[in-house]
């Protein structure tokens, strides 16, 4: 099965295909995420980490719309990375933001799991994001011998999507009411 997916899927398509698996997760977030925030902002505030309450507050009051602009800035950084990745095989920047969505997936999963109930983005983050961040490193060790020190010494390239998530999720409370 695996090979026939190889034989049909090329590898610059696989990389193209990023965008959409980004945008198919980030979707169930823009849709559910200012519905779940203002039913459930009080409780999940209290029952989570103290560290992590910074951080929370910048959902409450947050609309779809917002979130979905936070997105789009994010996504705009994503089209040029990927082009180079797929077109230029300049892979760093690439393989960093896809380990860090990689690594999401179970930020995704603990919350979960920590709540015990459903946050916006679990059920993409497992059943779209990790299959193809596992496919996609598969493919990139047998095609280009990216090996797991290149993941990890791709991380801090990955970790620049904090700070322009963050400007972005900014932004968005500025310019849309």
């Amino acid at each position: 099965m695996i090979e026939a997916l190889n034989q049909s899927v090329s590898i610059s398509s696989l990389i193209w295909l990023f965008l959409a698996f980004f945008m198919i997760h980030d979707f169930e977030e823009i849709i559910f995420v200012e519905g779940w925030v203002k039913k459930r902002y009080e409780s999940v505030y209290q029952r989570i980490p103290s560290f992590y309450r910074p951080i929370f507050r910048i959902f409450n009051g947050m609309t779809g719309s917002q979130f979905a602009f936070a997105v789009f800035i994010e996504f705009i950084v994503f089209i040029p990375v990927t082009y180079l990745a797929a077109e230029q095989q300049m892979f760093t920047w690439f393989i960093g933001f896809n380990v860090i969505a990689f690594l999401h997936v179970f930020t995704h999963a603990g919350q979960a799991l920590l709540l015990r109930m459903y946050t916006p983005g679990v059920i993409t983050a497992i059943i779209v994001t990790l299959p193809y961040s596992l496919y996609l490193f598969y493919r990139l060790e047998a095609e280009y011998n990216i090996q797991v020190n290149d993941l990890i010494a791709s991380i801090p390239y990955g970790l620049t999507i904090i700070p322009i998530v963050a400007f972005g999720h900014l932004l968005a409370k500025k310019v849309i009411r």
